[in-house]
């Protein structure tokens, strides 16, 4: 038994080989896991020093959702081929739950065959990426959590993003543990969820910038909590989700998409199972599955196409005011509305069927090239990565800042003032 075997027998916990297979002779974990957004969001938990990625995970998602155990993530030195999970709160686990625990962790680090061989191909194309081992984005566990976190992200500044997460999952906990006097989470639900309850809906004005008293930081909570499934969001009240988790006019969103897939109106296993087809070959299948999301309540074209990039669909590069803020500081194109897909066309349309991740490889060096290595970043600044904050030095009233990194140094960036 070596040590990590051992670390896990002493603190109840079953250790799990992931094999690598194909992708093993140039796997990085690190850059697997540090490759987007939606690792900071809880409750994924990134540790530079053990290069571990910590989070819950559900023992069975095709039955019982309320049961999750802590897993952490990691590719020992001594296991090239395999990485390592190890899983806390149980002495035991069945063959059926080892196998769900590995489908999430495959899922969220893109370890599928066809993945595997869209990174080789992409890298064959991208010379760069290559050379840096980019060409995996990271996901949640599942499809349900990508869509609810890409909500997340819209009309919104990326602090609050991150503590909406945080906030529904520490409700999942709650959830699971009810305190007393809480009888009013809860709404009666009708036997069927009625039609027009994902009809397309304006989408909402943007929300004021004010920090709400419920805005809490990333890592103010020291309990860890799942993310909450469909069937804990979906009798919830929408005022209650609301104001709980500060969501905004996000929670009826949240909550039909929710009830959507308990009563089997939103079939997201079907969406999925679509993609897992060869995506390189399919491409007209993407718009299919568009006007199938489009249906849902809050899905405009950016969430629509960000929820198909989490899929495995790369060609179509989700648009908004960051992306006109990268080709302008990047590529000094002054872009529109009018205009942003002819101008992505012209500097991505050469990496053709990957528009996304060469774009994406991009725009995640240009982030790191203001604040340091992202991966050794303390999740306490993860909030500090705005637009705001990359702005170019203006002749005055610019200061420079220090972001602090997880090995003690740091990184100068400019803050204006």
């Amino acid at each position: 038994m070596n040590g990590e075997d051992e670390t896990a027998a002493a603190h109840g916990g079953v250790l799990v080989e992931l094999p690598l297979a194909d992708a093993a002779p140039d796997f990085n974990l690190e850059k697997a896991v540090c490759s987007h957004g939606l690792f900071m969001m809880a409750p994924n938990q990134w540790y530079p020093h053990s290069k571990t990625l910590k989070r819950p995970l559900r023992l069975n998602l095709a039955g019982d959702e309320t049961s999750s155990l802590m897993v952490h993530v990691s590719h020992p030195t001594h296991s090239a081929h395999a990485l390592h999970l190890r899983v806390f709160g149980t002495r035991a686990l069945s063959p059926q739950q080892q196998q769900s625990l590995l489908n999430q962790v495959r899922r969220m680090l893109r370890l599928s065959d066809q993945e595997n061989r869209k990174v080789v191909d992409f890298q064959k194309v991208h010379e760069k990426a290559k050379e840096t081992g980019f060409g995996r984005v990271f996901r949640s566990p599942t499809l349900f959590e990508d869509i609810i976190k890409c909500m997340l992200l819209c009309n919104c500044q990326w602090s609050r993003t991150l503590s909406m997460a945080q906030s529904l999952c520490e409700l999942q906990s709650e959830l699971q543990n009810p305190l007393p006097n809480t009888s009013n989470i809860t709404a009666p639900k009708s036997p069927k969820t009625e039609v027009n309850l994902f009809a397309p809906k304006t989408p909402a004005r943007k929300e004021s910038n004010k920090k709400s008293r419920l805005e809490v930081d990333y890592c103010a909570s020291t309990t860890i909590a799942n993310f909450p499934s469909p069937s804990e969001l979906a009798n919830l009240e929408v005022e209650f989700l609301a104001k709980r988790c500060n969501l905004g006019y996000r929670a009826s969103r949240v909550i039909n998409l929710a009830r959507g897939v308990i009563d089997g109106g939103i079939k997201l296993t079907e969406i999925e199972f679509a993609c897992e087809r060869d995506t390189l070959s399919n491409l007209s299948d993407y718009d299919k599955l568009a006007e199938k999301l489009r249906v849902i309540d809050g899905f405009g074209p950016f969430t629509c196409a960000n929820v198909l990039m989490c899929i495995g669909y790369y060609h179509v590069i989700p648009t908004d005011s960051e992306t006109i803020r990268h080709l302008k500081q990047v590529h000094a194109k002054t872009s529109t509305k009018k205009t942003i897909e002819r101008d992505l066309d012209d500097i991505y349309g050469k990496y053709a069927p990957f528009q996304f991740l060469a774009y994406w490889s991009e725009v995640w060096r240009f982030y790191e090239e203001w604040f340091g290595n992202l991966s050794k970043m303390p999740r306490s600044s993860y909030k500090l990565i705005t637009a705001a904050n990359m702005r170019p030095k203006k002749a005055s009233g610019s200061k420079r800042t220090k972001v602090p990194l997880e090995d003690g140094s740091t990184k100068k960036r400019r803050l204006n003032s």
